[in-house]
């Protein structure tokens, strides 16, 4: 074998190497739910038209036919919000409202968001978020 061809399995073996490092770095950060508490000075975006709750907290996720992972997220707000019944759930078609995910900044699916009960954006999370991680950022919200 020749010293070139060794150096090229060589590269090779540690790109994917690197590739399979950086994937599993992102899957472990997909569906972590992210405070996005409002911090002073930040504009405040235009919810009027998401049917948010003003009653208690709104999970908010945004979807569309051809997204796979999307189904699981229905499963679990769907889930999470029949334990929390002073939660509500709306679902936006990406494909339907681009403006709202322009708005929100909706760059892929699935994206969950939490609302508190006056509007304002609470969490956020890009993937699938887990049943536990939500009921813990909604229960604070109920009381």
């Amino acid at each position: 074998m020749s010293t070139s061809l060794a150096v090229v399995i060589v590269v090779l073996i540690a790109a994917f190497g690197l590739a399979y490092v950086i994937n599993r770095l992102l899957a472990l950060r997909a569906g972590l739910l992210k405070d996005t508490t409002p911090t002073a000075g930040s504009e405040p975006v235009d919810t009027s038209d998401l049917g948010l709750s003003h009653t208690g907290p709104t999970v908010v996720h945004f979807t569309a036919v051809w997204c796979g992972p999307c189904a699981g997220v229905r499963r679990v707000v769907d889930q999470v919000c029949a334990e929390l019944p002073g939660v509500a759930h709306v679902e936006i078609d990406m494909d339907a409202n681009p403006a709202a995910a322009r708005r929100l900044s909706v760059l892929s699916l699935p994206t969950t968001f939490i609302f508190d009960a006056e509007g304002r954006q609470r969490y956020r999370a890009s993937g699938v978020p887990t049943a536990a991680d939500l009921r813990s950022a909604l229960e604070p919200l109920l009381a």
